[in-house]
């Protein structure tokens, strides 16, 4: 799992099957958001869209712990391991804004 800088970016490679369980998990989602806007266009009651809304979030809030822990396993581990200490400040970070 090498991460490079690309300008003014990080990039990650992941593996094949972490690759493929966030992009099922995004398909996912994706498909529950296009379903809440069908919902919207068909007049459906609020307290049903509301229903289906809260579960894109439980399911974005699932992709973030799985992707946050893979994150950790792998870049902070390795970076943490090279004297990276910068790292746990970006992670920390991070944290914050999910937890608000």
């Amino acid at each position: 799992m090498e991460e490079e800088n690309s300008c003014c970016y990080k990039r990650k490679e992941r593996s094949e099957k972490e690759y493929k369980d966030l992009m099922n998990r995004l398909n996912r989602i994706e498909g529950q958001v296009r379903g809440i806007k069908g919902m919207v266009e068909k007049d459906v009651y609020c307290i049903d869209i509301l229903v289906q809304v809260a579960a894109v979030n439980a399911a974005l809030n699932s992709f973030n712990k799985v992707l946050l822990a893979n994150h950790i396993r792998t870049c902070v581990a390795r970076d943490i391991r090279e004297g990276k200490e910068e790292t746990l400040d970006e992670l920390v970070a991070v944290l914050q804004r999910l937890m608000k």
